[in-house]
């Protein structure tokens, strides 16, 4: 038998949450003989009770867990939903969650800081993960992704060209250490290395497969971009980035440390005034950066 009406679940899951009708009929703003009258209905439904009845107010029965657990991740997909629909109506305001690998944080600051300037009401949020995060689930608008052809179903995907990538170090470590004239020179010198054994980054691929001494490991690419310019190492930066901070270029860039950028859209929002300004102000940044060839 069917679960329907909406509103006798979701207010069963008020009732649930509350323990009270009062407080179940307070969060929905109904008389609390509207309560009543929903969850009596919502049982008769589904033959089945939902909860104990006791003189301090309602306690979920094992089949009323059960059922309310699937009722709240209903509840959260409505949300979603209509959030998703509030930002097709808002325009070129509210929040806008940008999503890229912990790599590419830094790079985007100035895209950022421009989408501010042309659009104040605009309130970006920018999440750098190792995990992708679902667009479909409204975990970002907007995502940045490097490697692949991003295949998740329902997203719109735009490729931003290929981001170079070059051996950096310190003025320090070169004076120190010399520079390497060879990939087999490079045996003799000291790298900061990510400590992702599941890195898809061509450039740790390389590195694993020619050697070289790997002083320090570490899963967060400020942490060794830091330990780069402190001269502990030489390091696989982006172009653009090694030029930022003023390293040196130990190796210039090659096709097989490089990576293709995508910009991923979700169909649904695709359209939408803020996700194309967005994506027009990341297209044209992108741009800035895929053009650094040195």
């Amino acid at each position: 038998m069917g679960l329907e009406p909406w509103d006798e679940l979701r207010t069963a899951l008020h009732v649930a949450r509350a323990g009270t009708v009062s407080g179940a009929a307070a969060s929905l703003r109904v008389h609390h003989a509207t309560v009543i009258r929903h969850i009596d209905a919502l049982e008769d439904r589904v033959s089945v009770k939902l909860f104990q009845r006791h003189a301090k107010g309602y306690t979920p029965t094992e089949a009323g867990h059960a059922l309310f657990e699937t009722a709240a991740e209903t509840e959260k997909q409505f949300e979603q939903l209509a959030a998703r629909l509030q930002d097709m109506q808002e325009g070129i305001s509210g929040q806008m969650i940008v999503t890229t690998i912990p790599e590419m944080s830094t790079l985007l600051l100035p895209a950022i800081a421009e989408m501010m300037r042309q659009y104040p009401t605009l309130k970006p949020c920018l999440r750098t993960e190792a995990r992708v995060l679902r667009l479909e689930y409204g975990e970002a608008h907007v995502a940045i992704r490097a490697g692949g052809k991003p295949q998740e179903p329902d997203n719109v995907v735009q490729s931003l060209g290929e981001l170079s990538v070059a051996l950096y170090a310190s003025a320090e470590y070169v004076e120190r250490k010399g520079v390497a004239a060879t990939d087999d020179a490079l045996i003799s010198h000291d790298f900061i290395a990510s400590s992702d054994k599941d890195s898809r980054a061509p450039y740790d691929h390389w590195l694993t497969k020619h050697g070289g001494n790997v002083v320090l490991n570490s899963n967060d690419h400020a942490t060794r971009l830091a330990a780069i310019k402190a001269g502990l190492g030489m390091g696989f930066l982006a172009v653009v980035q090694g030029q930022a901070e003023g390293l040196q270029q130990v190796m210039p860039a090659r096709a097989d440390w490089g990576t293709t950028l995508w910009l991923v859209t979700h169909v649904d929002l695709h359209r939408s005034p803020k996700v194309q300004a967005c994506a027009r102000l990341l297209r044209e940044y992108a741009a800035t950066l895929t053009e650094t060839q040195t």
